[in-house]
């Protein structure tokens, strides 16, 4: 987690399938829940490479403004950028778009977690 900097940035690219899509009218377009998960797996890939052995990540926060529909078979592509660490919460801002325009913000943060804490916890909440 130490060579994580402010201002690293990452992408992704996805084709809007349709698992990833809800119907409008006569049109199937990328959903809201699904550029949720867009924006967390983006942030995700760019902080994975960088964790230490025994370290996870788990998501905290995300705030979507979805601007624009992307019909099914069309790409959308996750702009991410490392904007705040604070010990092991990262903020980031990602920007989402289609090959026409723009069609999503989303501010996200994730926590850097210790796997084997994290591990015992869920353990002892399924026993109860």
């Amino acid at each position: 987690m130490d060579a994580l900097k402010i201002g690293m940035k990452e992408t992704l690219e996805w084709e809007v399938t349709e698992k990833l899509t809800t119907t409008r009218g006569d049109y199937k377009v990328f959903s809201t829940p699904s550029m949720c998960l867009f924006a967390e797996m983006a942030a995700a890939r760019l902080v994975t490479p960088h964790l230490k052995d025994g370290q996870g990540q788990v998501g905290l926060t995300v705030n979507i403004r979805h601007m624009a529909p992307t019909p099914i078979g069309k790409q959308v592509r996750a702009e991410v950028e490392l904007t705040g660490i604070d010990r092991r919460k990262l903020t980031f801002r990602i920007n989402v778009f289609d090959d026409v325009e723009q069609v999503g913000e989303v501010g996200h943060e994730r926590f850097i977690i210790d796997v084997d804490k994290y591990t015992e916890r869920l353990k002892k909440k399924i026993a109860g």
